[in-house]
């Protein structure tokens, strides 16, 4: 079976291709742009974010990987479409509205615009520069060691506690590590139940063993309550 055909069967329904934008990304990570010029960047995984897609277009030099382009463009951008649709059903329900902060986005139409609008830029940056979109199956990496400067990694790590084990936790970030030069940044620290990652401890313990310092810090954005801090890992 084809790596292709494998992403198809079993994870394509796994797979929620819905991205944030720029903006958010700037937040989320408490980045300025004196933080990314002249730096080479990876945003695994970057989803239909268009982080990667703004950046470039600002002429800095980010690179977007995630197991979501092993797929067809078509079939993502389908897939987003309705992924977006789903998610914004569900918003509409108010024990959901009331586990979200409502000031950075002031409506769920709003939030569906924004939504849309950075897969929008994703797919159409991906159709013009299908380079800079690269397929990867975590916790492995198609890239070579120290290749980046800066790692930026949201909306998947700790979120998934529920699904993704420690020692894939674990192995994830050492893999991070590995081709990261100077710092990783995830966002954020904790799971789909707005609670801390039960294993931060025992996992930035680990990481300062291999000789990395770890900050968990606040950060200027906060939509599902409290979600607002990273992990910063610094060589």
């Amino acid at each position: 079976m084809s790596k292709v055909e494998s992403v198809n069967k079993w994870d394509l329904n796994h797979i929620v291709f819905i991205g944030r934008t720029w903006d958010e990304y700037m937040r989320m990570f408490g980045l300025t742009k004196e933080d990314l010029v002249g730096r080479k960047i990876l945003d695994c995984p970057a989803g239909a974010c268009s982080f990667t897609a703004v950046s470039n277009q600002l002429g800095m030099d980010v690179t977007a990987c995630d197991i979501a382009y092993y797929l067809p463009i078509k079939q993502l951008e389908q897939k987003g479409l309705q992924d977006i649709e789903t998610t914004m059903s569900n918003m509409e329900r108010a024990d959901i509205q009331k586990n979200f902060l409502w000031d950075y986005f002031k409506s769920v139409d709003e939030l569906k615009q924004i939504r849309t609008q950075a897969m929008n830029q994703c797919i159409s940056d991906m159709k013009r520069n299908k380079n800079r979109y690269i397929p990867a199956v975590l916790p492995t990496l198609p890239f070579d060691d120290k290749q980046f400067d800066l790692t930026l990694s949201a909306n998947f790590l700790f979120l998934y506690e529920d699904k993704l084990d420690y020692e894939f936790h674990l192995q994830t970030i050492k893999e991070l590590m590995r081709v990261t030069k100077d710092e990783i940044r995830i966002f954020p620290t904790t799971n789909f139940a707005c609670e801390r990652y039960k294993y931060l401890d025992e996992l930035i313990r680990d990481i300062r063993n291999l000789g990395w310092i770890t900050e968990e810090i606040k950060v200027p954005y906060e939509f599902q309550k409290n979600t607002n801090t990273m992990l910063k890992i610094m060589r």
